[in-house]
């Protein structure tokens, strides 16, 4: 094996071994180097995840390697957020924790992921072509995953209207994603485009690459789920200790840690010229986090010992309704399959005002400008709204006709 796989492999060894003497050892620490050695391992796995599934491709094609890819890749966010929400069951304190976790990782992944791709790879555009290029081309498989997203960002409105995550309401997400995993098996598959770590594992022998993908999954995951009690906790006193607002650390730091492999890649993906399928991975992603992870809360909750429904208090409703509406927004802003500049810009900018403006005054003035826009941009792209929902249920979707063609370099 080249020291080329050896390496990183080695390092995000050794970044996970210390957190896993601990937590097998029992041995005592303190929360601050705690929430250090577990976040250290946690990330050091879900790059070792990231870098085996995308690998994994080379050898399971179709459905199977959808269904598989989906749920592996989303593991370290979840198995945190699992996590509050089980704990929530018998102590009803952590219900905030599971409703940090969910709204802080999603606006992360569109405020600060999207938004980012898009910057990169129209800088670079630019870099390449010598024009200001303003905006960036989708392809045209995207809307069936922004038809999913569509549906799921409305529904998820019933959450903030409602007050809570009812076990129907999960079951009926849950089926929605099963029947997104579905849906996107049955598109044509593609040749795997692996770079980094990923490329090099998938051009091993197959009597190599297969066993160290499994070995990857199975060390990976281990640590993962072993990590993520003790992490969830070292967060929570970590903020006890340093006066920190704990429900911002879990908010952010924790969804931060396990999205950071996710970035990463969505941006050497921009880096290389390939900034639609950057773009294309963090929108399936997206339907993840609304389907998947919001379905999952209440049924983990339950059998954490709770009720039938994940009941939020009023700062956990004004999260949940300031998440939804930033979806909203992207979704309307994405629904001609270009990604405009503006849009890019004006997520990011939203995205940081949230952190200069706190409160919950500030929070329902967002949500209002998040819906002011996404109503323009709805307006805007009016004629595209209906083939977007319309789009997961059909065999092909036919584009209706852009008021002018637009292709992978644009410059207007």
């Amino acid at each position: 094996m080249s020291t080329k796989l050896l390496r990183p492999l080695a390092l995000c060894g050794a970044l996970a071994v210390p957190a896993l003497i601990i937590r097998f050892a029992g041995l005592p620490v303190s929360p601050v180097l705690g929430l250090l050695l577990f976040g250290m391992a946690v990330v050091a796995s879900s790059f070792v995840l990231a870098w085996a599934a995308e690998a994994a491709q080379v050898d399971i094609s179709g459905g199977l390697a959808i269904a598989i890819l989906a749920v592996i890749a989303v593991l370290p966010e979840y198995a945190v957020d699992l996590f509050f929400a089980y704990t929530a069951g018998s102590d009803p304190t952590y219900v905030a924790y599971a409703a940090a976790n969910m709204t802080g990782s999603n606006r992360l992944l569109l405020g600060l992921g999207w938004s980012l791709v898009v910057i990169v790879a129209l800088a670079l555009a630019k870099r390449r072509t010598g024009k200001t290029v303003r905006e960036l081309t989708l392809e045209s498989g995207n809307r069936v995953e922004l038809g999913f997203l569509a549906i799921a960002s409305v529904v998820a409105f019933v959450v903030p209207a409602t007050g809570q995550i009812s076990l129907l309401l999960g079951f009926a997400l849950l089926g929605f994603f099963v029947f997104y995993l579905w849906k996107v098996s049955r598109a044509e598959a593609e040749e795997p485009d692996l770079v980094g770590t990923a490329a090099t594992i998938g051009g091993l022998p197959k009597h190599v690459r297969r066993p160290l993908v499994i070995a990857l999954f199975v060390f990976s995951a281990a640590v993962i789920v072993a990590c993520a009690e003790p992490f969830a906790h070292s967060l929570i006193e970590t903020g006890t200790q340093l006066g920190i607002d704990k429900f911002l650390l879990v908010q952010w730091l924790a969804p931060l840690a396990s999205e950071a492999p996710e970035f990463i890649v969505a941006i050497l993906f921009a880096v290389r010229g390939k900034g639609a399928d950057a773009i294309g991975t963090l929108i399936s992603s997206k339907v993840n986090q609304w389907t998947l992870l919001v379905g999952s809360l209440p049924v983990a909750y339950l059998l954490g010992g709770g009720g039938t429904a994940l009941h939020l208090d009023a700062r956990q409703v004004e999260e949940f309704l300031l998440t939804a509406t930033q979806t909203v927004l992207g979704v309307a802003a994405l629904l001609a399959l270009r990604f405009p500049r503006w849009a890019a810009w004006t997520l990011l900018a939203l995205f940081a005002a949230q952190f200069a403006l706190p409160g919950q005054t500030a929070r329902y003035v967002l949500c209002g400008i998040y819906a002011v826009i996404a109503i323009a941009a709805l307006i805007r792209n009016r004629k595209y709204i209906l083939p977007t929902l319309a789009a997961p249920f059909r065999r092909e979707v036919a584009e209706p006709a852009a008021a002018e063609p637009v292709s992978a370099g644009s410059t207007r």
